[in-house]
């Protein structure tokens, strides 16, 4: 993150575009230096984070107002509900006591804070943010712990979002569509998958908690029925596709620098990262050692919990690569650490 912000202050960034954002820790970190940041993703909770930490300025909250919504939350009795049934008894992703909890919190915000009331978005932070706080998974949801995880038996806390001031602007949809009717930006950041794994599987729990439609599910996980549609696969999680989708984005999106997230166990090398972003003009890597998730320490198990696998590689390279003009990109990466590989601009293309 500290990287990500010294580029985006390097490039004085007024407006930033964060294409694949998630959890919005990057795009926070833009508005933290002072950008106006677009985020876009296809996710509910995704587009709630962005609501709260983008879109919302600090100095414009009710602060008094927020406090109280969130006390009265907090005191409301548990109640057994579609989480207590579905992620406590179904699966063990909360202790039950905090699953009530959940149910009990939810419902309160669909009954005091409508649709267009501007403290629903942070009052869903903080119950996603204190519901992470308490889970009993390694990070994600495709899985959770045989026994509960010391966390998992503290109980619920509300807090209030730390918020940033100023605005920007949140968008649900495809990062593809969305990139073509978006105005020019100083700085665009992508980060889309790098593997099968995908983000609205792997928390499909949070996607249900702002959702909350009560959906059918399958697995010993408890995975939402939409996770199997075809709607909610990515080209980006398809070896097959993934070239061709991230090919057809990078034409697509409109900034003067370019920024995308990568690592060395992906479907493509750094040299096909470098080759396909070098179509906006120089190219260059950024490389850092990394800790790999938690789950690489772990090993494999089968459904019974027995170990059938053994722990793999530990740590891996992350990969920023800077792409565009190439007095922009030489002055934004230049001392900083990490440089392994540069693309120079490709010469005119012949008529």
């Amino acid at each position: 993150m500290p990287v990500l912000g010294e580029l985006c202050e390097r490039a004085g960034a007024r407006t930033a575009l964060d294409l694949f954002t998630g959890t919005t820790r990057v795009a926070q970190e833009f508005k933290r230096r002072g950008a106006y940041v677009t985020a876009v993703d296809t996710a509910r909770y995704s587009e709630v984070l962005a609501q709260c930490y983008l879109v919302t300025d600090a100095d414009a909250v009710d602060h008094e107002g927020l406090q109280h919504a969130l006390t009265r939350l907090a005191a409301l009795p548990g109640a057994n509900g579609y989480v207590t049934r579905t992620f406590c008894q179904d699966a063990r992703y909360f202790h039950p006591d905090n699953g009530r909890r959940i149910d009990a919190i939810r419902d309160g915000i669909d009954a005091a804070h409508p649709a267009g009331d501007p403290l629903r978005p942070l009052l869903l932070t903080s119950l996603l943010e204190a519901a992470d706080r308490v889970d009993s998974t390694t990070g994600v949801q495709m899985a959770y712990l045989k026994a509960w995880a010391p966390r998992a038996l503290k109980a619920l806390e509300l807090r209030a979002p730390v918020l940033l001031p100023g605005d920007g602007a949140a968008i649900r949809g495809d990062a593809r569509v969305a990139a073509t009717g978006l105005p020019t930006v100083d700085l665009a950041y992508l980060d889309p998958p790098y593997n099968q794994h995908s983000y609205y599987r792997n928390y499909h729990a949070w996607e249900t908690i702002v959702a909350w439609d009560a959906p059918g599910h399958y697995g010993i996980a408890c995975k939402r029925d939409d996770c199997r549609e075809e709607a909610n696969r990515s080209p980006f999680n398809s070896r097959r596709t993934f070239v061709g989708a991230l090919t057809a984005l990078l034409a697509e999106v409109d900034a003067r620098l370019l920024v995308l997230s990568y690592n060395d166990e992906s479907w493509v090398g750094l040299e096909e990262l470098l080759e396909l972003c070098s179509g906006r003009g120089e190219a260059q890597a950024l490389a850092f050692d990394s800790k790999r998730y938690v789950g690489a320490q772990i090993g494999i198990h089968d459904l019974a919990g027995r170990r059938v696998g053994t722990v793999g590689r530990l740590r891996n390279v992350e990969y920023l690569v800077v792409a565009g003009a190439a007095a922009d990109v030489r002055r934004v990466t230049d001392g900083m650490d990490g440089t392994v590989a540069t693309r120079p601009d490709r010469p005119p293309a012949a008529a």
